[in-house]
């Protein structure tokens, strides 16, 4: 099948979160130049939690320490870069950018901020996270967290062997030879489940300090270990901060001796209950499913029927002018002198049940008979709440919509859909979101797609230039800017819906409107691409005295060396223009 070719004149443009910094971390080849020696940092528990679970080794591990290390740059990603050079057809692409600061002062690592850059980090979470902590200042900094965990079932299961194979068998010659994850996942996991639980109970101890006051975190896990990781999530983030289980559908299910699985779960906690942030979502409403109970008609001419069941399925239209309704009980649970009183309509006179009331006063009434709203039975009046008064529906924690995930390129992929609920519930254009469980990149994915800052890690190098790959490639829908002069920090223009409800109806008021955050504008005239993101990784160097150097010949040299070693940026450019229709 033939490519589709992009309007020309489209314009190719990467938000950027020109108002947010970071701190300068180590360029890896002037990493020699890092003389710091930070101690490392101890955390430690509080051993008064009641109740509480317990598991071989708890008890002694009430305080670990985490080394402090640096972070070291090994390269600045740009796509747009590649597409400027592709346009001019520059000979080389400079897609290590010189940091815009005094020379002298670069080498003062952690020191200044830069302008930010997204952050794709190879290394264990506890490491990488402590050092956003210590190094760079960065507690109470992230808005969301979402974590994707090995569920702890199968201890032994090795990982992907390669970008190309997602077959994953416990045989020799698909070991892992990395040690990041020989470290982080069989010489951390000796205990089976024991081990598995403190190795989580830690990441999830220093997850809460990266938190903002209003902020969230998520967990995926699936059924077999889902009771111990909330007891960890009641001990670490309190009780009181659980906020949901969300369980949602998977597309393929379990072998089991009884009724197969189907679902995974996300648990839902917050850094303080009081302050959450909290952004609703909304599905529509389809026939016949949710609203199962708008099963009634009325007619143009003022009659009501039942819809017929080829109507239902969508076999039959509806008749012309015809709208669909339920009707619901007009009474309040309490009455006033004003809401107490008869009421004639069509005729005949009707009387509030005895303690109670009408939900509104007599000229309310009058508002919703002009509205053609009241729906008279046998002995009382109802109110006629059409179906497209508001044909959306607030989501719940059942998401049986998000199966199915195309394009799968590693082997525990996360679905899209899933991780976009979850940003969109809990976070604004601008904020921060992080995953330290990166895998495929799909958080990072979701997170640049709805302007979200983000930083991301793993222990596999697998995992990391898949999401890498799937990052410079990646083309985006341009969504409207709310504020141009603010950016994306000021949020997008997005689809607005009315909801006619009783109340706005018997008050004679505009109906308020109701945002579809998951529905931006978007700008047909332009594409989107990732901005630019930076790979860094834990170090494994040795630390020279600091002596006089020639600054801009080093970082030269380092950017040119990035350039020459990513053979992979260049085998990949005809990959990232082919979505742009430009190869």
């Amino acid at each position: 099948m033939a490519r589709k070719t992009r309007n020309k004149k489209e314009k190719i443009e990467a938000y950027r979160h020109e108002k947010d910094t970071r701190k300068n971390a180590v360029l890896a080849g002037l990493a020699s130049y890092d003389t710091s020696k930070p101690k490392p940092k101890k955390y430690q528990y509080n051993p008064h939690l009641d109740p509480q679970l317990i598991w071989s080794g708890k008890a002694e591990h009430t305080s670990f320490e985490v080394p402090t290390v640096s972070l070291h740059i090994h390269e600045h990603i740009a796509t747009e870069a590649i597409i400027r050079s592709v346009k001019r057809k520059d000979p080389q692409m400079y897609l290590f950018a010189k940091p815009d600061m005094p020379l002298k002062k670069l080498v003062e690592f952690y020191q200044h901020d830069m302008d930010w850059t997204n952050r794709l980090i190879l290394g264990d979470s506890l490491l990488i996270t402590n050092s956003l902590l210590e190094r760079e200042m960065m507690a109470g900094k992230v808005q969301c967290i979402y974590v994707d965990p090995p569920y702890g079932v199968r201890f032994s299961s090795n990982f992907q062997p390669t970008t190309k194979q997602r077959d994953v068998k416990d045989q020799d010659n698909f070991m892992v030879r990395e040690p990041e994850q020989i470290r982080a996942y069989r010489d951390t996991w000796q205990l089976g489940i024991h081990s598995y639980l403190t190795y989580l109970r830690d990441r999830l101890l220093l997850s809460r300090e990266l938190l903002t006051e209003s902020g969230s975190i998520f967990v995926q896990i699936s059924d077999e270990n889902l009771h111990h990781v909330r007891e960890l999530m009641d001990e670490v983030f309190g009780k009181e901060n659980f906020v949901n289980l969300i369980t949602f559908k998977k597309s393929g299910s379990q072998t089991s001796i009884a009724v197969p699985t189907v679902a995974d779960f996300l648990i839902w906690y917050c850094k303080d209950k009081s302050y959450l942030k909290f952004r609703p979502l909304y599905s529509e409403k389809k026939i016949g499913l949710e609203s199962a109970e708008f099963r009634q008609l009325l007619l143009k001419d003022g009659t009501t029927r039942s819809i017929r069941s080829e109507e239902l399925m969508g076999q039959k239209n509806l008749p012309d002018g015809s709208r669909i309704f339920k009707s619901t009980d007009l009474h309040s649970r309490t009455g006033s002198e004003s809401t107490t009183q008869p009421y004639e309509f069509q005729g005949k006179t009707y009387t509030p049940r005895s303690n109670a009331g009408w939900r509104t006063t007599i000229k309310g009434l009058q508002n919703l008979e002009k509205s053609r709203r009241l729906l008279a039975t046998k002995n009382t009046l109802r109110y006629i709440h059409f179906f497209d008064d508001f044909p959306f529906s607030g989501i719940t924690s059942i998401w049986d919509d998000v199966m199915g995930e195309a394009n799968i390129q590693y082997v525990v992929q996360t679905n899209v859909k899933v991780i976009t609920r979850c940003i969109l519930m809990t976070t604004d254009p601008g904020d921060l979101v992080f995953d330290p469980t990166c895998g495929s990149g799909t958080t990072a994915y979701v997170a640049e797609q709805w302007g979200r800052r983000w930083i991301t890690c793993d222990t596999s190098r697998v995992a990391l230039t898949l999401a890498r790959q799937r990052l410079m490639t990646a083309v985006y829908p341009y969504y409207k800017l709310a504020d141009e002069k603010m950016g994306v920090k000021g949020g997008f223009i997005y689809e607005e819906v009315p909801h006619i409800t009783l109340k706005q109806i018997a008050k004679n008021e505009p109906p308020q409107k109701e945002t579809l955050l998951d529905k931006p504008e978007i700008d047909r005239s332009k594409v989107r691409i990732t901005g630019p993101f930076t790979v860094e990784g834990i170090p494994q160097h040795s630390v020279t005295e600091f002596e006089d150097v020639n600054y801009e010949t080093e970082i030269e040299r380092e950017s040119h060396t990035v350039i020459e070693r990513s053979e992979e940026t260049k085998q990949s450019k005809d990959e990232i223009l082919a979505p742009l229709g430009m190869t």
